[in-house]
């Protein structure tokens, strides 16, 4: 058995795992090389760095565990016309892309920014618009791992939560549930407004102009799931009519965002460069995932962890 790492754990990480998995031929390189692939039973890589070409020549390859949630980036027809089974971290960024959330979401409503930008001009002024965060509602689209983590934390504050996916299906910490087509309905209730959705063909452009118009103008609109939940000059006309109050962006249609890009200008919009996610527990946490799957999978048992369905995006 050979287990291709295209990126190199941590010392103190590496080494527990060639102790728990002596019968397994670890390979660590920063990068992936065709020569490598070409003999892997198993590939543990980020995902970014694998194409058509690579799968054709990977002629042993029967297991991808993928170090993160997201796979747009994969070949994903090549693959699953191979038969390659594909496993990921899903829920692995639930704890500090939940935080992110909940430090963006006080910071607006405690005037952080505001109070920063008086600290710079060295201002002492009492006249920022400082609200509570405490009998809100939040609608939650993707009340998946991270979207009920979030939902979890706001509850704690005293927030109403409103979960919403394709089915209106229950989910955890949501105090109700809708679907994507009571979506515009539910819009007019919401304080705050969060998508961690997955990048689908249903989820591409969900929003459109109806939906920010029927946005409170002092809703909180946040998107750290994928870019492609709105199309940007739509979002852009909805910021420069006033349709809602705050928009904090981790994720954009095209990374990275052009310094020209006119998100960067609105005083009432941050720009997250795509990092929610990152935690000095990444590596760590997805080898605990890892692990259990590799246990199942010497003993020839398929059923692993976050088995991914390729045609589906997620």
């Amino acid at each position: 058995m050979r287990i291709y790492f295209t990126f190199e754990p941590r010392p103190d990480l590496r080494e527990p795992l060639l102790a728990e998995f002596p019968q397994v031929d670890f390979i660590f390189e920063s990068g992936l090389t065709n020569e490598e692939l070409q003999k892997a039973d198993v590939l543990v890589t980020y995902g970014e760095d694998l194409t058509n070409e690579n799968i054709q020549q990977a002629t042993e390859l029967k297991w991808i565990f993928v170090a993160s949630a997201g796979i747009e980036k994969m070949p994903a027809q090549a693959i699953m016309e191979r038969g390659i089974l594909v496993s990921n971290v899903r829920g692995i960024h639930k704890t500090p892309m939940a935080e992110s959330m909940l430090a963006h979401i006080l910071a607006i409503k405690r005037a952080l920014p505001w109070m920063y930008e008086q600290q710079k001009n060295s201002e002492w002024s009492k006249k920022g618009k400082q609200t509570e965060l405490r009998d809100s509602t939040a609608l939650i689209l993707g009340p998946g791992a991270i979207g009920s983590e979030v939902g979890r934390l706001l509850q704690a504050f005293g927030v109403t939560t409103i979960g919403c996916n394709r089915s209106g299906n229950e989910a955890a910490n949501m105090d109700k549930m809708i679907s994507f087509a009571q979506l515009k309905d539910a819009l007019p209730g919401a304080d705050i407004v969060i998508s961690v959705l997955p990048k689908t063909q249903e989820t591409t452009h969900l929003l459109k102009k109806e939906h920010f118009e029927a946005m409170k103008n002092s809703a909180i609109f946040m998107n750290f799931g994928r870019g492609n939940l709105v199309d940007e000059n739509v979002l852009i006309q909805a910021i420069e009519a006033g349709e809602f109050g705050y928009a904090v962006l981790d994720v954009f249609e095209e990374e990275p965002l052009a310094s020209d890009n006119p998100l960067w200008t609105f005083p009432n919009v941050i720009v997250s460069p795509h990092v929610s996610s990152h935690s000095s527990h990444y590596v760590e946490r997805s080898l605990e995932i890892f692990k259990p799957s590799l246990e199942k999978w010497l003993k020839g048992d398929m059923n692993l962890e976050n088995v991914m369905e390729l045609s589906r995006g997620y």
